[in-house]
């Protein structure tokens, strides 16, 4: 005999920690902390890029704003978020093995298979499942 209090049944029959369903707050999946630590620090790397004026335009602030606000909207599980940070990850994928076939720069074989492990665990089932 279970007691009420200790586990509740969701309507699939699933069991839920105590809590769990009174507060609604689901913790990120690890990769998706990740990911979003990612994109926050590619936003600073622009941000650094344009205030120096050597590395980025001026314009480039507004990929920066879009990855801050995927980033905090990836730790929430919005799915709008999760939509922005996947095209992300595709054209960064995308641009750095251009880069590679282009100028051959090992950088960017490194950065481009990073952003396309990112995009492959985006596309998961269980990650898509958790978001709202």
């Amino acid at each position: 005999m279970t007691n009420e209090s200790e586990t509740r049944e969701t309507e699939d029959g699933a069991k839920k920690a105590p809590g769990a369903a009174a507060a609604g707050f689901q913790f990120p999946l690890p990769g998706l902390a990740a990911i979003a630590l990612y994109l926050l620090v590619l936003s600073g790397v622009i941000i650094l890029g344009v205030v120096s004026g050597r590395h980025y335009p001026a314009v480039f602030l507004v990929f920066s704003a879009l990855f801050m606000a995927s980033s905090a909207g990836l730790l929430m599980l919005f799915r709008w978020a999760w939509s922005l940070a996947l095209a992300a990850v595709l054209l960064l994928a995308g641009y750095n093995l251009w880069i590679f076939s282009s100028e051959h720069q090992p950088a960017g074989l490194v950065q481009g298979l990073l952003n396309a492990v990112f995009f492959l665990y985006l596309i998961r089932t269980e990650v898509r499942e958790r978001l709202r």
